[in-house]
């Protein structure tokens, strides 16, 4: 394809996809397959491997991030991003009404926006690109989570109207919603790491991930609520939103322009008995005078305008008794409690269980069997216990104290200094630490082994077919079929039969022959080692490569690895100090799993002929892959970089290159060598 004809697809691509992309996750319409979208998207990464220098970092393949931020940037706001006073009742709100009327003595409207429980965002747009987004901070300064930003797919990277203004800010507000909660908190759970406490929670805590591909994971989402800047279209709130939707950012379908204070109530009403139905949280109403000329003329108090406020919902509530408390043993025996509840309905549910996460979080309440309990979700999916009517509490009650010993295998709890929570240290033969560790081995982001879930590994364990991962590979089709068990759903009461038929051992037995063939970094990962996540278990495998390197590091030297910290690496020796765990790497080298790193053909120490190097790769070559080019320059000890500077050693071309770098090198007198001449200066 010609460079002409390349760039023409390049942008006629970006522009479908974009517009695919709004309709998608703005406008709740798609218009092709998500199938369809995939193969757009992989032409144009395609096209922009090959002619790089017409890919645009705005480019929707730019979506799935990859940018590592080490520390987000404090800059100060163009616009101070002010909080807004609170209210919690109509008698406010008519005071509010008055003060304004008191002051204003021409007509004017309100506009009523929903209130999201998220992370307030300033979103700076130059020539109709994003160019810089900045979280609330102190109101005057904010973070820098530009790249973090741009991962979220209903947040515009480039307008494609012609009425935008040179230089803008959109407000808005980053939220994630309950299906992307639930299932963040549901991989959190089955890592044994902590739960968030609720999606405003979870959207702060990613926004600040350094690595911007795990954003991207996240899925979270982005209502625009207000436009700031020197040159708008229009001269009220009201309208400009509306031209924001026009321009392509998402705009809540439940704003509404009120014409007086009763209006303003009856809207709070209507949301009130519907909030509970949305697909993420709010906790309240923000009331705007929608007239910029009125906003100007009540200006602002040092904290907040004079012509905005929020009416804020009180958060639902259910009284209960509480009967008992369970515990919980994760797949590293960490002991999380649990109240049982007498049955009470709590904004549309029916709650029998709440999490009461530790034991300080027991003392600070103060428990006592039989105590008359509050109950609130509120914001929150995670049901909870926010405070005890002590006047109601029998005179026998007796105090709940935090369980002593494993409520499974009876072994002494732990609690280290520093931490929240106990462990039960029987990690070998303790029953539900031994499932969650196969469990964990067996998911999607692991070994991938299906067909095992939804209670067949407690079938095997109950027929004692395996008592750990190692033991998955030994078995056989006589063994499997025809196992059946029923289970209880502790929340339902409902019975469900399990069942190990032809068809399901097949699979079974198919899924972990094919498990042999995962990558050492997911091999890592499911060996279940505490605190080692998907990503550190990638960096560790990059960078030691092997299994045995790993068991043969001491703590000093794991410490070294970026973002290892001391928690991780101290985990990693006691893991390789058990001898139980050797004893199941053993197993599964046997079996034949992956521990090592597939590396390129070895260089003899010393043979390192681009040590010092660094070297530009740019166009399309005829033997490699530029990804296999890079890994070459790298092991055979040159560096590589993105953009051509006066330190740059070689630019490295092939066919396709942009005429502007070939022109640049030229000025700066770099040598530019072809793919035959790569070859020779590492042979």
């Amino acid at each position: 394809m010609e460079q002409t004809e390349a760039k023409r697809k390049i942008e006629e691509l970006t522009l479908l996809l974009d517009q695919h992309n709004h309709n998608y996750y703005v406008l709740d319409n798609p218009q092709i397959s998500d199938y369809e979208f995939d193969l757009l998207l992989k032409e144009l990464e395609k096209l922009e491997e090959q002619f790089p220098d017409f890919a645009s970092p705005h480019s929707p393949t730019q979506r799935v991030g990859g940018q590592v931020t080490r520390k987000f940037a404090n800059i100060r706001h163009k616009y101070p991003m002010m909080s807004l006073g609170n209210t919690y009742s109509r008698q406010e709100l008519e005071e509010f009404d008055a003060r304004i009327r008191k002051l204003v003595n021409e007509p004017f409207s309100y506009v009523c926006e929903l209130k999201y429980d998220g992370v307030a965002i300033g979103l700076t747009y130059k020539n109709g690109q994003l160019v810089q987004a900045l979280t609330r901070g102190d109101g005057i300064t904010g973070d820098d989570v530009t790249n973090n930003v741009r991962t979220i797919r209903s947040i515009p990277l480039v307008l494609h109207s012609k009425d935008i203004p040179e230089e803008f800010e959109a407000r808005g507000e980053i939220i994630m919603p309950h299906k992307s909660f639930i299932e963040l908190n549901k991989i959190k759970e089955q890592n044994n790491e902590p739960l968030f406490a609720n999606p405003r929670n979870a959207a702060s805590g990613s926004l600040k991930l350094q690595d911007s591909s795990l954003v991207a994971k996240r899925n979270l989402d982005c209502f625009i609520h207000g436009i700031l800047g020197d040159n708008l279209p229009l001269r009220s709130h009201h309208e400009n939103i509306q031209q924001a939707k026009a321009w392509g950012f998402k705009i809540s379908s439940l704003t509404q322009l009120c014409d007086n204070i009763n209006q303003v109530m009856e809207f709070i009403e209507e949301i009130a008995s519907e909030r509970l139905n949305l697909p993420y949280d709010i906790d309240g109403i923000v009331i705007k005078v929608n007239q910029y000329s009125i906003q100007e003329q009540l200006g602002f108090t040092s904290k907040a305008p004079r012509w905005a406020i929020s009416y804020k919902y009180k958060a639902e509530q259910g009284i209960t008794i509480l009967e008992d408390v369970s515990y919980q043993v994760g797949r590293t025996g960490a002991v999380t409690p649990v109240a049982k509840l007498s049955p009470v309905l709590v904004a549309g549910s029916t709650v029998k269980r709440a999490s009461l996460y530790n034991a300080d979080k027991m003392n600070e309440l103060d428990l006592h069997y039989g105590d008359t309990v509050f109950v609130e979700k509120g914001g929150e999916i995670i049901p909870k216990i926010v405070m005890v009517d002590i006047a109601r509490r029998p005179s026998n009650a007796k105090k709940i104290e935090f369980a002593t010993h494993c409520p499974r295998c009876h072994t002494p709890l732990e609690r280290k200094e520093g931490e929240a929570l106990h462990f039960c240290r029987n990690s070998d033969h303790c029953p539900p630490q031994i499932q969650g560790k196969i469990e964990h081995f067996i998911s999607r982001k692991a070994m991938n082994i299906e067909g095992l879930g939804e209670g067949r590994i407690e079938v095997l364990i109950n027929h004692n077919l395996i008592e750990k991962a190692s033991d998955l590979y030994n078995l056989n089709y006589q063994q499997l079929l025809g196992l059946t068990k029923t289970i209880v759903d502790e929340e339902t009461g409902k019975e469900k039969k399990i069942s190990f038929q032809q068809k399901t051992v097949n699979n079974i037995l198919n899924a972990i022959e094919s498990s042999k063939s995962i990558p050492f970094e997911r091999v890592l990962f499911a060996l279940g080692i505490r605190h080692l996540g998907e990503t550190g278990a990638k960096k560790i495998a990059t960078e030691l490569k092997s299994i045995d390197n790993i068991a043969n590091n001491t703590f000093e030297d794991l410490i070294q690895i970026p973002e290892i910290g001391e928690r991780i690496a101290g985990s990693i020796i006691e893991y390789f100090n058990n001898p139980e765990n050797i004893e199941t790497l053993e197993s599964l080298k046997e079996a034949g799993l992956n521990f090592a790193i597939q590396e390129p053909d070895q260089v003899p120490e010393g043979e390192k002929p681009l040590e010092g190097k660094t070297i530009v790769v740019s166009g399309v070559f005829e033997k490699y892959s530029r990804n296999q080019i890079k890994e070459l320059i790298e092991l055979k000890g040159g560096q590589n970089t993105s953009s051509l500077s006066s330190k740059t050693s070689y630019l490295l071309a092939g066919e396709n290159m942009g005429p502007e770098k070939r022109k640049k090198a030229e000025n700066l007198n770099i040598p530019i060598i072809s793919e035959a001449d790569f070859e020779a200066l590492i042979q």
